[in-house]
């Protein structure tokens, strides 16, 4: 049976960061398995061929059996007064009216790392500071390549935050930022020295040497390697002095 018809005053939104979950006026919609997996992948590629989704999708089987596997699920998918999936010829693409908070993500982190943001008077992107990964516990290949694309973005762009943060005198802003990087990869240097940099700021020194000392303990136990003298030179700038 065809799915009833959803009426919409309010344009369908889809979760990715996170669970799943499609929401039409405010309301979740349960979708099959392969219904999410559809989903998913078109409205994180937004537009992609036929033949490339069927093969993606479902791999184990034939091209003529996959893409009739995609017939059926397409056909299953709520019927809304504006479309979650556009047809054109051999590609599929998302419904224009369908808002993915992925692409919310990364519009976001890019803007950050091109120095493109306003002024934060009192409070950070919250999509930055929110550590959830891309639908968590799908481990199929096209979600672990684009989950690791999400989180190096994030990370470049909390980073990028810091600093800039840093330069406009708001630290407290700025180690906020940093803290949500070292967080999500407490062995990443840039996250360190960006909370090192909102420490020095505040003329905070034995914050930041503290910081400092933190991390090189934790690259000694994990790797067994020493941070780089750039982080080293960061400090002796402001005339500390770092014994073995």
């Amino acid at each position: 049976m065809v799915s009833e018809a959803i009426k919409l005053t309010s344009p369908p939104r889809l979760r990715l960061l996170g669970q799943f979950r499609l929401e039409c006026d405010a309301k979740p919609v349960e979708l099959s398995r392969n219904g999410q997996r559809l989903l998913a992948f078109v409205g994180l590629h937004r537009r992609v061929c036929r033949t490339v989704l069927a093969g993606t999708l479902w791999p184990e089987v034939t091209e003529e059996h996959a893409r009739g596997s995609l017939r059926t699920t397409l056909w299953k998918l709520p019927r809304c007064d504006q479309a979650l999936i556009r047809c054109s010829g051999d590609s599929l693409s998302s419904g224009t009216g369908l808002h993915v908070d992925v692409h919310a993500l990364v519009e976001t982190a890019f803007d950050v790392v091109q120095g493109c943001v306003h002024p934060f008077d009192a409070q950070l992107p919250p999509g930055l500071l929110a550590a959830e990964e891309l639908l968590p516990g799908w481990d199929e290949e096209w979600v672990l390549l684009e989950r690791e694309r999400l989180r190096q973005l994030r990370l470049h762009a909390l980073d990028a935050l810091a600093e800039s943060l840093v330069r406009e005198g708001k630290s407290a802003l700025a180690l906020e930022a940093a803290w949500a990087s070292v967080r999500s990869e407490p062995l990443r240097e840039s996250a360190h020295r960006a909370a090192v940099s909102a420490h020095l700021a505040e003329g905070n020194l034995i914050e930041a040497v503290r910081q400092y000392r933190s991390f090189q303990r934790l690259l000694r136990e994990e790797l067994g390697v020493e941070p780089s003298a750039q982080f080293t030179r960061m400090l002796a700038q402001h005339g500390i002095v770092l014994f073995p």
